[in-house]
């Protein structure tokens, strides 16, 4: 069950993200050579706590050369296949909304 604050967030998200004031994980995989986003958060503090759990599932599938970026963006791809051409839409949800 959402509650008031969790509504407030995801509206905040929204807009910050709108306003490309969001901060999004940015991962660059050197093999295969990727980019992707992950967010929108709030702030660059809970991006850094979820970070680590997205740099695992990467891990888990085999990338090497991992870089992370926590930075301000707004992305319009969230992951970018660079080795196939490709640029793959996931949908944008927030982080949060799963978690209740």
């Amino acid at each position: 069950m959402k509650t008031i604050w969790d509504n407030l967030k995801e509206s905040l998200i929204s807009t910050f993200n709108s306003l490309g004031l969001a901060w999004w994980v940015e991962i660059v995989t050197q093999n295969p050579r990727c980019t992707y986003y992950f967010g929108p958060f709030l702030s660059s503090a809970d991006a850094k706590v979820a970070l680590k759990g997205y740099v695992e599932d990467l891990e888990v599938e085999g990338a090497q050369g991992i870089l992370v970026n926590v930075k301000r963006c707004k992305p319009g791809t969230l992951t970018i296949a660079e080795d196939l051409g490709e640029r793959i839409d996931r949908k944008v949800k927030p982080v949060f909304s799963g978690l209740m």
